[in-house]
């Protein structure tokens, strides 16, 4: 049962719909018909600027992150290490795969190659494909390989170039979500504007290019815009099946290129099902939503390899237990208010058992762990018990994953746009609040159709998704301050809707009893041009300073470290070390290696806690054993670890090896009662007084300010 007001066209409209079109309806003098033109080619003319603006304003934002990038690296005048070494940690581990299938023989051999890799994980054959979202890599070597522009562009531009492009698309994207919300491109516009001028906490593409979210996020907006289209009502049903196609092809791509895709669908299911509880959403639409989502996954599943992590995913299990619940309780929507309550907490209580049970299953049928490192990281955070677990405390200690920070705000206050937000977030909460109780208390429809002409508050369908969605995700950005970007991005288009919007100006002048149609007009239009000149006046000339600003890579130790490398070691050396730099050894050198930072397999997090034993307090000899079992020939100490400074005493990488070794942790404070002192100096640092306990099983072959690198002995 839809609940859902439709905002009125104007006068004009409704009588060319409600009154017959018989000729003595129409004027003698045409006018009737002249103003239908009129207004026909005023319609035609602001959809045109407004793509025009759109396209400029992406096509901007493009050209600003990558002169962005070019002054603060002096990307053109680096040399190709430097350029490799500036994709920092994981970044450079996807952007190798890239270099791998430019420089195989031919892309079979690339292809090969990535599905037989034994170059990723030492003493392991693993698929790149199935293991990790690389096939844009994919993609976008093949595309380089067969375009005639190799002659022209260099391979790392053209991957760099295609990031930055898609930052186009993505900020498009925003400025048509709001304007379909809106009803008028000033709104797009004041979205991308925001969405600019508030670049620290809406994206970090320029220092962060191959990151799999700078990949996904676009296509994530472009769901979103086609979602908030295809929740309109009176759409032709050609209209709505291409929408439902173009939601599939966005939900597929951001499925593929991204690891983390599970869990922000999951959040949007959420929406889905909430809104759907409260009659808000028309259920067919939202049924072939889940069903989307759920055929996207299950495609991606399919190229990578039938990936069990994908298959045990909480989405579908979710997405499934919804249809089900459903098809159990077919009078759902039926009855009173304490009637209609009852059975929504039954079903909300149906579809959260089910989820569980069919999640349970699918995982005790696969034996799936992969994702194991998530859930203890989560029931951590939220204060479910503390924990010794390695991992999980990896993440805890990461900044990026600890709640996000306050001067956020105050940031975000600066450009008006958290104002605002806060503004329409709270009008737009309690007429969704509002429009929910009328639904659940509507005990027939003709009565819910009295009770809606009475009433003057209501909620579009689209403006109820973008509500319930910017809170899930805000909330989700509250409580993990690396996953922001989903949010404030969002956080554009809900202000600019929210500022641009008659039925926000009408409940908010409606309030205070000053509500005139005309008023209504003026106060949208000229408020969003005054915010606009506000924030013209204010940021273009630090725009300016910004993009004058002209800065070097600089980075000589690992240069120097990555080159020695290339000239002293064999092409089948393996290396061990930590999961950050040994990204980079595999992109600049191409040597094998112990552990790398995409973390999503048990094997793997297992190997790379072994591995880290070379900066906990381990005897020499266990060291040389467990890095042995990797293979290793080499292993590169890093001063910035074994000294570190950066974090507070327990959260060092140090102390928590410490800790889940069971060893007291080293400096002034507190242990827990039940840690033991270790019988052995820490390694990292030991191991530089070439003992002779060390010097058996390590030789140092190379040392500058930062990196130490010790070469196996190969004992019998």
């Amino acid at each position: 049962m839809t609940t859902v007001r439709q905002r009125r066209v104007g006068k004009g409209t409704e009588a060319a719909e409600d009154q017959p079109s018989e000729e003595k309806n129409v004027k003698p003098d045409g006018k009737t018909l002249s103003a239908h033109t009129g207004g026909k080619l005023w319609n035609i003319l602001s959809i045109t600027v407004g793509g025009i603006v759109a396209i400029s304003v992406g096509l901007l934002t493009s050209v600003y992150v990558a002169t962005l990038h070019e002054n603060d690296l002096w990307f053109s005048n680096i040399k190709e290490v430097e350029r490799e070494i500036s994709f920092r940690t994981e970044c450079g581990l996807y952007y190798s795969y890239y270099k791998q299938m430019i420089q195989a023989a031919s892309i079979q051999q690339g292809l090969h190659g990535l599905v037989y890799d034994n170059k990723t994980e030492s003493v392991r054959t693993i698929n790149i494909l199935e293991r990790m979202n690389v096939y844009q890599e994919v993609f976008l070597s093949i595309l380089y390989r067969i375009l005639p522009i190799q002659q022209y562009l260099e391979p790392v531009y053209f991957y760099i170039y295609t990031l930055f492009g898609l930052q186009a698309i993505y900020v498009i994207a925003l400025y048509v979500t709001s304007w379909l919300l809106s009803g008028t491109w000033l709104s797009g516009l004041l979205a991308a504007c925001w969405y600019i001028t508030n670049r620290i906490d809406t994206t970090r593409v320029e220092f962060t290019i191959p990151l799999r979210e700078n990949w996904a996020l676009p296509f994530f907006a472009v769901q979103i815009a086609a979602i908030t289209y295809l929740l309109r009502t009176h759409l032709q049903p050609l209209q709505e099946r291409l929408t439902l196609m173009a939601v599939f092809i966005a939900t597929f791509l951001f499925s593929l290129t991204w690891q983390f895709n599970q869990f922000m669908m999951l959040i949007q299911a959420l929406t889905l099902f909430i809104l759907d509880c409260f009659d808000m959403l028309p259920t067919a639409k939202v049924t072939w939503l889940y069903i989307i989502q759920i055929s996207g996954l299950l495609l991606v599943c399919v190229l990578q390899f039938f990936n069990s992590m994908i298959l045990g995913s909480l989405l579908i299990s979710f997405n499934a237990s919804v249809l089900i619940a459903r098809t159990i309780q077919k009078n759902l929507k039926k009855g009173g208010l304490l009637n209609r309550l009852g059975k929504l907490i039954l079903h909300v209580l149906l579809v959260l058992c089910l989820t569980l049970l069919i999640n349970k299953f699918i995982k005790k049928i696969l034996n799936l762990e992969s994702d194991e490192h998530i859930f203890k990281f989560l029931k951590a955070k939220f204060g479910f018990g503390a924990t010794r677990d390695f991992d999980a405390n990896l993440y805890l200690c990461e900044e990026a994953f600890g709640l996000l920070p306050l001067n956020t705000f105050s940031r975000l206050s600066d450009t008006l746009l958290f104002y605002i937000y806060i503004f329409v977030l709270f009008l737009m909460t309690v007429a969704a609040v509002i429009v929910a109780f009328r639904n659940l208390s509507g005990s027939n429809q003709a009565q819910f159709v009295e009770k809606m002409e009475e009433c003057t508050i209501t909620l579009k369908p689209d403006a109820a998704y973008n509500l319930i969605h910017t809170v899930l995700f805000g909330c989700l950005a509250l409580s993990t301050m690396r996953m922001k970007y989903l949010w404030t991005s969002h956080m554009c288009v809900f202000a600019s809707f929210g500022l641009c919007s008659t039925e926000v100006w009408k409940l908010t002048l409606n309030c205070i009893h000053l509500y005139t149609s005309q008023r209504t007009r003026v106060i949208k239009y000229s408020i969003p041009i005054i915010t606009l000149l506000y924030i013209s006046y204010k940021f273009w000339p630090g725009i300016m300073d910004e993009l004058s600003e002209l800065r070097e890579f600089y980075d000589p130790d690992t240069v120097e470290l990555m080159n020695w490398i290339k000239s002293n070691t064999p092409n089948t050396a393996v290396f061990a070390g930590s999961m950050q730099l040994l990204a980079g050894v595999k992109l600049c050198t191409g040597r094998t290696l112990t552990n790398h930072p995409h973390y999503e397999d048990k094997n793997l997090r297992e190997r790379t806690k072994q591995i880290y034993q070379i900066y906990a307090k381990r005897s020499p000899e266990d060291v040389y054993r467990i890095l042995r079992s990797f293979g290793t020939d080499y292993v590169i100490l890093e001063d910035s670890i074994c000294y570190e400074r950066r974090h507070s005493r327990g959260c060092r990488l140090r102390d928590l090896l410490d800790i889940a070794n069971g060893h007291i942790m080293d400096g002034l404070g507190e242990n827990e009662p039940d840690l033991k002192p270790s019988l052995y100096p820490r390694f990292c640092e030991e191991i530089k007084k070439n003992l002779p306990s060390y010097t058996i099983h390590f030789t140092r072959v190379f040392q500058n300010k930062t990196f130490h690198v010790y070469k196996l002995a190969k004992h019998k």
